[in-house]
């Protein structure tokens, strides 16, 4: 177990690095754990892997936060997302032990490769931060954002900070960095609405998930000022890179 332990700390580290960044630490990590803890149940996977998860988001959520540039984020906006978001992913993690994941994985891979082929086409994509959502529009998007992210979040997961951060950039106006930071809150609420559903039904090791969120908040704290400090072109490169390899898991996942 002491080897498992390690190996599984060492993906968790990996996937908070380039969860803060980019999001699509659930890549690297939820792999590793259906690998790694064969005679586990899934549901208690899901439970033990958002311990880790959430404290990584928060920790790369308060480095963005205390950063030394200002952050342009639309509070009331993000705010409300959030709150959206954690309800439905509520449901969501309800809903796991009695839908089929196999039948989303088509669809999140095309989502996922419109996203690639836009900003690759898009060379300026997230590099400037000019909001162009206001009022009612706002609020309403932001709702439905909220919904559908959240649900997907609670009922699947990996991927979750990649789509909100391409909706925050594409949809909102934000530059990578101020997308980032707005994901990142997003998401932590999502999380939280998880982690209450599977900590409250018994689904959580919390032998394996207390070791691994400290590892995933140090790489999470590192990956947050390594965005801070190479600025939205090297979080586009890596924001391609992560998308890319998570479009070709989720094609062999599909049809192998």
């Amino acid at each position: 177990m002491t080897v498992t332990l390690l190996l599984l700390c060492l993906f968790a580290f990996l996937a908070g690095f380039i969860d803060s960044i980019v999001g699509g630490g659930g890549l690297i990590q939820l792999p590793a754990m259906l690998l790694l803890l064969p005679g586990v149940p899934v549901p208690t996977v899901f439970g033990t892997g958002k311990v880790s998860s959430l404290s990584g988001t928060v920790a790369a959520l308060r480095r963005y936060l205390s950063g030394p540039e200002k952050l342009e984020i639309r509070w009331r906006t993000v705010a409300l997302t959030a709150l959206v978001a954690g309800g439905f992913a509520l449901l969501g993690s309800r809903a796991v032990s009695h839908l089929h994941k196999e039948a989303v994985r088509p669809l999140v891979m095309g989502m996922l490769v419109v996203m690639a082929i836009y900003t690759f086409w898009r060379k300026d994509f997230g590099s400037l931060h000019a909001p162009r959502l206001s009022g009612y529009r706002e609020v309403l998007i932001g709702v439905v954002l909220g919904a559908s992210i959240g649900f997907y979040d609670g009922f699947f997961g990996p991927g979750t900070g990649s789509l909100l951060l391409f909706a925050f950039v594409g949809l909102f106006g934000y530059d990578f960095i101020a997308a980032s930071a707005s994901a990142k809150l997003v998401n932590v609420a999502t999380n939280v609405a998880s982690l209450f559903y599977f900590a409250t039904t018994g689904q959580v090791l919390y032998k394996v998930a207390l070791p691994m969120a400290a590892c995933n908040m140090l790489g999470s704290t590192l990956g947050a000022r390594m965005a801070q400090r190479h600025g939205t072109g090297f979080v586009r490169v890596l924001f391609l890179g992560v998308v890319s390899a998570f479009i070709l898991k989720l094609g062999w996942d599909t049809f192998a």
